[in-house]
């Protein structure tokens, strides 16, 4: 099931048409009061949601959602009509998964929504550890220094893809294709933006990823 938030009738009608037509099940909330009530009896697989709307703004929604330990790892992305960088930054850094920016085609919101729940359904059982860091990737579960720390699904990837590659330098570039999964726009400042929440999330263990200048990111390979 996917829920979108759209105050819009048409953007709103479109979408759902299109996803259902692709084989999903979707349901609409023109106001967000609608969309947590039901979010009371059902939960989605992944909600894309409008910045712009009536009652309350999408960031609020966004914040509620990713503070919700029920809702938390919940695949989310942002629909919105503002394509600055500032707006974009500000939805990733709350937690957005992904966002696109209106006016959008069909075909590209349906490849996005695919790519998000192949990346969400991988069941790869795999336990990860460098230094007091340690990544269970079946159970989406990250401690740092012995301590439980919540990511959001991009942040999650993006830390197993660098644990991974343990000692192997990765291009900004590189992880923009292996975790949007699509041809991004160019702009590198989506994997900045992540690297210095997961930094700070992880407290200590974020010196553990480091910053090669001019080229990209890495954990260290003496760990």
């Amino acid at each position: 099931m996917i829920y979108l938030v759209e105050d819009d009738n048409s953007i709103r009608e479109l979408v759902a048409y299109t996803l259902q037509s692709a084989g999903f099940r979707a349901e609409g909330f023109e106001k967000p009061s609608a969309f947590w009530h039901t979010l009371e009896s059902q939960m989605p697989d992944l909600v894309l949601l409008d910045l712009m709307l009536p009652e309350e703004d999408g960031i609020s929604i966004l914040k509620k959602l990713r503070n919700d330990p029920k809702t938390k790892k919940m695949p989310i992305i942002l629909l919105t009509a503002k394509s600055s960088e500032y707006d974009k930054v500000m939805g990733l850094e709350n937690g957005a998964d992904d966002y696109v920016a209106k006016p959008f085609s069909m075909m590209e919101l349906l490849a996005r929504v695919k790519a998000l729940l192949r990346r969400v359904e991988k069941d790869e059982d795999a336990g990860l550890t460098v230094g007091d860091l340690s990544v269970n990737k079946t159970r989406h579960e990250v401690k740092a220094n012995g301590i439980e720390v919540t990511l959001t699904l991009k942040e999650f990837e993006l830390l197993c893809l660098l644990v991974e590659n343990k000692g192997k330098v990765l291009t900004r570039d590189q992880l923009l294709n292996s975790i949007w999964g699509y041809e991004f726009d160019g702009e590198n400042r989506t994997v900045d933006v992540h690297i210095r929440t997961l930094r700070q999330k992880l407290g200590s263990c974020g010196e553990y990823i480091e910053t090669v200048r001019g080229v990209g990111y890495k954990v260290g390979g003496n760990l």
